[in-house]
């Protein structure tokens, strides 16, 4: 990893796997918008995994598409940002209620290589690879059954709140 402030070498981690209740502790976001409902395994600080299960109930299967119901790709890079997000608060050691959060800045090298679908459970896998003055970068991966259905480097930015 690329990194001028590296992961602190006594990093507190919550107790795995984090249910829901925990992980909204470290997402701003609330519901629909929670695309994370479990973490299962954070290694070394940089590393994080963690999963979404679908359900035809989804929101976004309702338009996207009634007939052919397909999780939106867009919804899974989101996902992943929030897998990293999760991540970055762990390694600066704070929450949103301390008013410091991560913003989705971009993503890089983006592929879509298998369709999602109700009844999935999307395996998110998420790797620092760079952290440098409050933009932090990652290496991600969704998987469905082994399989990898997609995959991008997504960018956050670290950002004080307005309160």
């Amino acid at each position: 990893m690329n990194s001028e402030t590296p992961v602190p070498e006594h990093l507190v981690l919550p107790v795995l796997p984090m249910q829901i209740q925990a992980i909204r502790e470290y997402l701003p976001h609330h519901y629909p918008f929670v695309l994370v409902d479990r973490v299962i395994s954070i290694e070394r600080g940089c590393f994080i995994q963690g999963y979404k299960n679908l359900s035809i109930n989804e929101e976004f299967f309702q338009g996207h598409f009634p007939n052919y119901p397909i999780m939106p790709g867009v919804l899974i890079m989101e996902a992943l940002a929030q897998i990293s997000g999760i991540l970055a608060m762990m390694i600066i050691q704070k929450k949103p209620t301390d008013g410091e959060t991560f913003l989705f800045a971009g993503m890089d090298k983006v592929r879509f290589k298998k369709q999602v679908v109700p009844g999935d459970q999307l395996m998110l896998n998420s790797e620092l690879i760079l952290n440098k003055r409050g933009v932090f970068k990652f290496e991600t991966m969704a998987c469905v059954d082994g399989q990898i259905v997609a995959q991008a480097e997504i960018i956050l930015s670290r950002q004080i709140l307005n309160t």
